[in-house]
This record gives structure tokens, C-alpha cells and sequence, in this order.
């Protein structure tokens, strides 16, 4: 599946003989024909041929990254750009039977970035109430020549019941250096000093600056070209699903949200087309048995952009 690489990139990748002992991890439309457990599952296939097999209200978070309107590669399969009104009608053939699997308290979290996001807008308003946007700094890739380098990208936050949904603050602070720090009659004032230096608590805002796109170094890189950070998924996981809740990531890709949701104590069911994705994800749930770390996350509290 992958070329010659450096002994210090620590990119996941599936060997064929891992191929075979992960198979049977991974569901088919088939096998959930007859009723799913949500036991935490991973299955293979169309997300139109899923979303009928799947009961309604089980989710208490759904977490959609859908190709955004760009023209991209996805192993196998390639997505095309198409005119607004053309992508819009592609997200309401699978949002709005999507949003039937949330909980009457469910929340939605909706990706995209700039050239999709009035789309993405438009769609979620048909179905949920829209309560933010996010927006993430995604410091990766190129400049442009001619147009400013796109380095943001958005997410919807929606839900079925405005008066009535999980949001936990607490889950979601972070933990930020103090660089001026001021005393008030020598106590110090709104932040912490610690044997790492004066740190503040702070209330998360709809701008994040704190993620770091997976990288070659680091040991939740995959090959999948619009991979989400754990980091980022823990964030929208910890605030919108309760411990031993249900995330449904209908489009799953490497897995990035069922990961997540698995180190968090939460359950999981994640949709992808492709198989080899599909192979990496099972890789990457099974390496979580052992290791439940997130990188720039502590157990407790957020760190700052590249902590480890």
C-alpha cells in the first residue's frame, strides 16, 4: 500500500498479513441487515445503502466530513467540483436521513471550508438549528501565487432541540501559557503558577488555533489526504457526547472521530466507502486498545498548538 519511507515517519500503513487480521473487524451492509449492536462498529460501504439499515435516534453525535466542492482524489474513488446549487443537492441526498439517527439532544458537527461552507450552512439550516461556526486553524500545505493561502477551515454546529442538548464547558477548556502575568497583592490573578510556568484556564471560543494537522512524525498520520486531527475530534467528542454515549461518523475515512470516541470512553459507528481507509481505521482502533493518548491533550485540559 505505500513506497520506501524514512525510519522516523510514523505514517500508519497496513501490511497485507495485517490486512487479513483486520477484515473481520469491518462490517458489510450485509452483515447489519438483520439489526446492529452498537458495540462499536466499522462498516464497509455506500453511506446510501447504510443509512436504512441503521435505526433512527441511536446517535448522540454526529461528526460528518464530506468531500468538500473540490476536485480530490480519494484512494480508489475521486470526488468533482460541481456548481453550488449541484453540491447542495449531493449534501440533502444523505443529510437529512443522517439526521434522523441523532437523539432528540443529539448535536451535529458539520465540515467543510471555504468554498463549501455557505452550502454547508444552507443545508444544516433545512433540518437543525444552527447554533456556531467553527472555525480551525489548519496551518498545512503550500502557498498560492496568485490568491491568499487557505489556511482555515469551518465547522457547523447543529442541533435538533436548542432548549435541550449536551454541551460540557468543562471538558473543553484550555490550558494556555500566561505571558504578562499579573499579581494582585502578589497572588496571582485569573491564572495558575505551576513548575512549567503561569498557565490560564480559558473558555473555548469558535476560533481554534491550538490543532496541529497530523504530519509525518506524527503517530496518527495516515495516508488519507483529508485526515482530521485526534485533537480536534476530542474537542467536538468531550463537548457534545456524554461518557458511553454513541458518535456515528458517516463518512469515516481513516476514522479519525471513532478513534477518538474509543480513547474517550465513548461507543462508535463509522461509514466508509473505501476499503483500504477502512483497513487503516480498523488498525488504528485496534493500536487504541493499548494507547489512549491524544496529542495536545492531557488527559484534563487542552494544550496550546504542538504540545505534546
Amino acid at each position: 500500500m505505500t513506497g520506501s519511507r524514512s525510519k522516523r515517519n510514523k505514517t500508519i500503513v497496513v501490511t497485507e498479513e495485517e490486512a487479513r487480521e483486520l477484515s473481520p473487524r469491518i462490517l458489510t451492509p450485509r452483515d447489519i441487515s438483520g439489526g446492529l449492536s452498537f458495540a462499536d462498529t466499522l462498516v464497509n460501504g455506500d453511506l446510501l445503502d447504510v443509512l436504512g439499515l441503521l435505526p433512527d435516534s441511536f446517535a448522540d453525535l454526529v461528526i460528518a466530513d464530506p468531500p468538500y466542492n473540490i476536485s480530490k482524489k480519494f484512494g480508489a474513488a475521486a470526488f468533482s467540483a460541481m456548481p453550488d446549487g449541484q453540491y447542495e443537492d449531493y449534501l440533502r441526498s444523505w443529510f437529512r436521513q443522517v439526521c434522523t439517527k441523532l437523539k432528540p439532544d443529539g448535536s451535529l458537527y458539520l465540515c467543510g471550508d471555504w468554498r463549501s461552507s455557505s452550502s454547508l450552512q444552507k443545508v444544516m439550516e433545512e433540518e437543525l438549528t444552527v447554533l456556531n461556526r467553527i472555525t480551525w486553524q489548519r496551518e498545512k500545505g503550500r502557498g498560492a501565487a496568485s490568491n491568499w493561502k487557505n489556511g482555515m477551515e469551518d465547522i457547523w454546529f447543529g442541533v435538533k432541540d436548542p432548549g435541550h442538548y449536551y454541551f460540557d464547558l468543562e471538558a473543553v477548556k484550555l490550558k494556555r501559557r500566561v505571558l504578562a502575568p499579573y499579581r494582585d497583592n502578589g497572588s496571582p490573578k485569573d491564572w495558575e503558577d505551576t513548575p512549567d510556568g503561569p498557565f490560564r484556564l480559558t473558555c473555548p471560543s469558535n476560533f481554534w488555533d491550538d490543532v496541529s494537522v497530523p504530519f509525518w512524525s506524527m503517530p496518527e498520520n495516515t495516508d488519507h489526504p483529508a485526515q482530521k486531527p485526534e485533537k480536534l475530534m476530542a474537542k467536538l467528542i468531550l463537548a457534545s457526547c456524554p461518557a458511553g454515549g454513541v458518535v456515528f461518523e458517516p463518512f469515516a475515512g481513516s476514522g479519525s472521530a471513532c478513534v477518538t470516541a474509543k480513547k474517550l470512553g465513548r461507543h462508535f459507528i463509522g461509514v466508509e466507502i473505501d476499503r483500504d481507509y477502512c483497513l487503516v481505521a480498523a488498525k488504528r482502533l485496534r493500536m487504541a486498545d493499548s494507547d489512549k493518548r491524544i496529542q495536545g491533550y492531557d488527559g484534563v485540559h487542552f494544550k496550546e498548538r504542538n504540545s505534546p
